[in-house]
């Protein structure tokens, strides 16, 4: 299945010789197991030259996410060096993967192309492919290791919408049904206090929130208030929320891409729930899944993690989540999320028409703060800025995740190659 055509030029050749073996652990291998290389394409304008350095904090305060391309290898495996975190604490026993390295190869404008080729037209950091309980591809660009935390960006929305679905089984929660103001007294009489939780699941709470236009100007809004806190008065994270209170159209009727609504939902987990979000993700799981190193979880101003960014973990543990996700909640016979939260998350309802594939988006839809992608075939994904995705397929449990530096189209024909090769 092609979900979109492939695009972008040839960005310039890798620098550097592949090295094989791994630094870090959590895999059980023999002669195969993670490649890692120096460089990458574009090298030198992503900071090769000054060992890929991360940005100050003054100076990432000034530039912000995503930063100079200069700094975006550090900034997006550092991130606990420019913000506050707190720690997701791993498993007490890592489980690990199998390896059995396997090449990939597909058509690009009517090309023959390979896994090669791929990294070396794209910037990506990371990139793992597994079947199951299998990696058949794990690879690393521009000196990043299975030992560097590499950042979510928007992909921990997803997680936000998890650990919903985990509070409402553990009954903190009522329902998706409930407004935010039943849980959260601050939030009283706002137009998010009467959104309904599954509208803010679905992105369709029809708050005004411009993401994409004025360059940002809402987000950067967000951002200012709710993370730096900045400003001569602190607003406070349910302020910093509750300012944005111009509804447009009625609630569950349109997909409107916010950043803002994780955090709306971020704000309900924190006052149900009796411990910080991280524990909880720790607890329910991390531990669970036998995560192998600790994750961090980027704070907002009033020490409460961001919904909506900030979530960084190794690879290895991405694809953990992949596979957990992937098995509709199960791992090793245990039901770590509900099954019917997961079919629920990743599935539409009849009156939700308005968020299926080329309505939500003209490629994508949207179901629980998951990207649910064209075609007969159930599949979905999570998706951050800058060329982070984790692509899963149930059917098959295969999952690919990509951390890179810039955006790429190419991304989901090398999907499509690996659903008709591996699946």
């Amino acid at each position: 299945m092609t979900l979109a055509a492939a695009a972008g030029s040839v960005a310039a050749g890798r620098s550097g010789a592949l090295a094989q073996g791994s630094p870090g652990g959590g895999t059980s291998r023999g002669a195969t197991g993670p490649q890692f290389d120096p460089g990458g394409p574009d090298a030198a304008r992503y900071g090769q030259g000054g060992g890929y350095p991360v940005p100050d904090s003054i100076t990432a305060r000034h530039e912000g996410n995503p930063w100079a391309p200069r700094y975006r290898v550090g900034a997006f495996s550092h991130l606990d060096q420019l913000y506050l975190t707190r720690t997701v604490a791993r498993g007490a026993v890592p489980w690990g993967f199998k390896h059995a390295n396997a090449p990939l190869r597909y058509q690009r404008r009517g090309q023959p192309s390979s896994l090669d080729d791929y990294l070396a037209r794209n910037p990506v950091t990371g990139l793992l492919i597994a079947r199951d309980d299998v990696i058949l591809v794990e690879r690393y660009q521009y000196a990043r290791t299975d030992r560097d935390r590499l950042l979510s960006q928007s992909m921990v929305k997803s997680i936000t919408g998890v650990l919903v679905g985990l509070a409402i089984a553990d009954g903190v929660i009522r329902s998706v049904d409930d407004t935010v103001e039943a849980y959260v007294p601050g939030f009283k009489g706002s137009e998010y206090g009467k959104t309904p939780l599954r509208d803010l699941l679905h992105m369709a709470s029809g708050v005004d929130f411009g993401e994409a236009r004025d360059r940002g100007r809402d987000l950067n809004r967000l951002w200012n208030d709710l993370v730096l806190g900045s400003g001569v008065v602190k607003k406070g994270s349910v302020a910093s929320i509750t300012q944005f209170n111009h509804r447009v159209v009625p609630p569950g009727t349109r997909f409107h891409y916010a950043s803002i609504e994780p955090d709306v939902l971020g704000q309900v987990l924190r006052h149900v729930l009796d411990r910080p979000l991280s524990q909880y993700l720790a607890e329910k799981v991390w531990e669970p899944i036998g995560a192998e190193a600790d994750a961090t979880w980027l704070l907002d101003a009033e020490g409460c993690e961001l919904s909506h960014f900030g979530f960084s973990a190794v690879l290895r543990d991405w694809a953990r989540l992949a596979r957990l996700l992937a098995h509709d909640g199960a791992w090793e016979g245990k039901q770590v999320i509900p099954a019917s939260w997961m079919r629920d998350a990743t599935t539409l309802r009849a009156a939700d028409t308005y968020l299926a594939p080329g309505r939500a988006t003209p490629h994508f839809g949207y179901g629980y703060l998951l990207w649910l992608l064209p075609g007969e075939r159930r599949q979905f994904a999570l998706l951050g800025d800058n060329g982070q995705r984790i692509c899963i397929d149930p059917a098959s449990k295969l999952v690919m995740v990509h951390t890179a530096l810039e955006e790429g189209d190419e991304v989901w024909s090398l999907w499509s190659a690996a659903l008709r090769e591996f699946a």
